[in-house]
């Protein structure tokens, strides 16, 4: 069963033209990586070979993946999106209750996720615990080490 996805430009961008690399240069590389093996020899005893259609067997099931995110992937239309609540591809300013700290977040769809560039999933237990709150409210939040609070300060979109 697939589920639907949604993506900025950008991220729809990037995975369509990851689909059209593997599609266009590395199917190509694999079959003639497959007949170059099969030019050296008895096959039966050919490690080489079954190395080679191992791979293109990996590479077609990645193709076959990512067609599948792709048939199911949804642009997100950024103008019709509430600025008063947290959603996808909102920037999200909080601050932890314990230590006071502040993080600013900006919420994405799971495959765009990008911890160093401040973009967490709305599939992950922050991002969750983000979603539909508004300005003030006080979000509490499961973690493996127990319920972290974050306060909603400010909500903005690019």
């Amino acid at each position: 069963m697939s589920t639907i996805s949604y993506y900025t430009a950008d991220g729809l961008k990037k995975l369509r033209e990851e689909l059209d690399h593997l599609k266009s240069v590395m199917r190509p590389k694999a079959s003639q990586d497959i007949a170059d093996a099969r030019d050296k020899g008895d096959l039966s005893e050919n490690a080489e070979y079954d190395a080679a259609k191992e791979a293109q067997g990996l590479l077609e099931m990645k193709i076959s993946k990512l067609e599948e995110i792709n048939a199911n992937a949804r642009l997100i239309d950024e103008s019709q999106l509430d600025t008063t609540k947290v959603l996808v591809l909102s920037n999200v300013k909080i601050r932890n209750q314990a230590n006071k700290m502040e993080m600013k977040y900006t919420l994405v769809a799971e495959s765009e996720a990008d911890l160093k560039t401040g973009k967490i999933s709305v599939t992950s237990p922050i991002g969750k615990g983000l979603l539909g709150k508004s300005v003030g409210d006080i979000a509490e939040i499961t973690v493996p080490n127990g319920i972290l609070k974050f306060e909603i300060i400010e909500i903005t979109r690019d």
